[in-house]
C-alpha cells in the first residue's frame, strides 16, 4: 500500500530535484500507524513532520501483512545453529517460511515502484537493519541479526539507500542518508527511457563536486568508466555506474574534503573578486575548517557569488544544494 502526501510549494527547479516522485519505503509504525504487536506505534516526528513534505511514503508492516494480526503474539529471532528462525514468544509458532515467502513477493512488488530508499524500525525481528537480538537456547541474546524482511530487501536492492530511524538521530548519518535519497532519484531519472551517453556525461559533470566531497577515488573510478562507456552495452554501463556512484556517496563526506571542494569553488572567483571579498570568503572557509561555523555558512557564501558572478559551471553543481535547504541538514555539519 502507498500513502500520497501533499508537498508544500517550492522552487520549481532546485538542484536537488527532478520531476519525479521520491518514493521511500518505511516501516508503517514509524508513520504513526497502529500496527505493532501491542496495537501501538512508534511515530518518528522527523520523518512525519519534516521529511514528509519531500517524499511519498510507501508503508510496509511485514508482521501485519503476513497475517499475524493486531494485536498479536510478539515474535523473536532464534538461532537453531544452522539458521535463524522467526518464532512466536509464547506459542513457539515458526513463522520463518511464511515470512520469507511473503518478503520475496513484497520486495518484487516494491522493485516495480522505483523506490529511492527505505527507513526501517530499529531492533525489529522483521524490519531491523542490523544488531537485532538473536536468541539461543542458553545464555543471553546476541545483537547480531537482521530482520527477515530487511535482509531480503537489502539483498535484492544492493544500491538502495537504507537506514534505521534510531540512526537518523545522528546528524551526519541523517544527512548522508537523505543526500543519497535525492541522488538515487536523479540517477533513476537519468536511466529512464532511451538514455544517451551524453546524458550520462552531463550527469557526471553536475555531480563532480558532490562526489569529491564524499570519495575522490570514487569520482576517479566513475570518470574512467564514463570515458570508456562507448565500448560497452547500455546495461553494463548503467549497472557499473550505479554501483560505483552509490558506493561513493555512501562514504561519509568529511570536513577536509568539503574544504577542498570549497577551495576549488573559490578558484572560479579569484579574477572577479577584489582582495577584501576574497579574504572574507577565505576566512569563512577557514572558520569552517576549524569547526567554528557549520558547512551551511561557506556554502551559502559561495552560492551567493555564483549567482552574483553568473558562474555557469558552479551554478549547475548539485553540491551547492544536494537536498532541500529547509531540512537544514548542513546547519550541523
Amino acid at each position: 500500500m502507498s500513502t500520497k502526501r501533499t508537498s508544500k510549494s517550492r522552487d520549481p527547479q532546485p538542484l536537488w530535484a527532478d520531476h519525479a516522485s521520491i518514493r521511500v519505503g518505511i516501516s508503517s509504525c514509524l508513520l504513526g500507524e497502529q500496527v505493532r504487536w501491542d496495537g501501538g506505534h512508534k511515530r518518528d516526528r522527523f520523518l512525519t513532520d519534516v521529511l514528509d513534505d519531500y517524499v511519498e511514503w510507501v508503508p510496509v508492516c511485514p508482521e501485519f501483512e503476513v497475517g499475524m494480526g493486531i494485536p498479536r503474539e510478539p515474535v523473536r529471532l532464534v538461532s537453531s545453529g544452522r539458521s535463524t528462525r522467526m518464532i512466536g514468544v509464547d506459542t513457539k509458532h515458526d513463522w520463518t517460511a511464511e515470512m520469507r515467502t511473503w518478503a520475496r513477493r513484497r520486495v518484487r512488488d516494491l522493485r516495480a515502484m522505483d523506490l529511492c530508499g527505505f527507513v526501517f524500525k530499529k531492533g525489529s525481528p522483521s524490519c531491523g537493519m542490523e544488531r537485532v537480538k538473536v536468541y539461543v537456547k542458553s545464555g543471553h541474546p546476541a545483537r547480531q541479526g537482521s530482520g527477515l524482511f530487511a535482509s531480503e530487501l537489502m539483498e535484492r536492492f544492493t544500491n538502495l539507500p537504507v537506514e534505521e530511524e534510531g540512526r537518523l538521530n545522528d546528524a551526519k548519518l541523517r544527512e548522508n542518508f537523505i543526500e543519497r535519497l535525492f541522488a538515487y532519484r536523479r540517477l533513476l531519472s537519468l536511466f529512464e527511457g532511451r538514455w544517451r551517453i551524453g546524458g550520462l556525461v552531463a550527469f557526471h559533470t553536475r555531480h563532480k563536486l558532490q562526489l569529491l566531497a564524499h570519495s575522490p577515488k570514487g569520482y576517479e573510478r566513475l570518470g574512467r568508466l564514463v570515458a570508456r562507456s562507448k565500448g560497452m552495452t547500455r546495461a553494463e554501463v548503467r549497472a557499473k555506474y550505479e554501483n560505483l556512484f552509490m558506493a561513493a556517496l555512501a562514504e561519509k563526506a568529511t570536513r577536509p574534503r568539503h574544504v577542498n571542494v570549497l577551495q576549488h569553488c573559490i578558484g572560479y572567483f579569484r579574477k572577479e573578486l577584489d582582495g577584501v571579498a576574497r579574504a572574507e570568503l577565505q576566512e569563512v572557509v577557514n572558520d569552517y575548517r576549524a569547526g567554528v561555523v557549520p558547512l551551511v555558512v561557506p556554502v551559502t557564501m559561495v552560492a551567493h557569488y555564483v549567482r552574483m558572478l553568473s558562474v555557469e559551471y558552479l551554478a549547475d553543481q548539485v553540491y551547492l544544494q544536494p537536498h532541500p535547504k529547509e531540512l537544514m541538514l548542513r546547519n550541523h555539519a
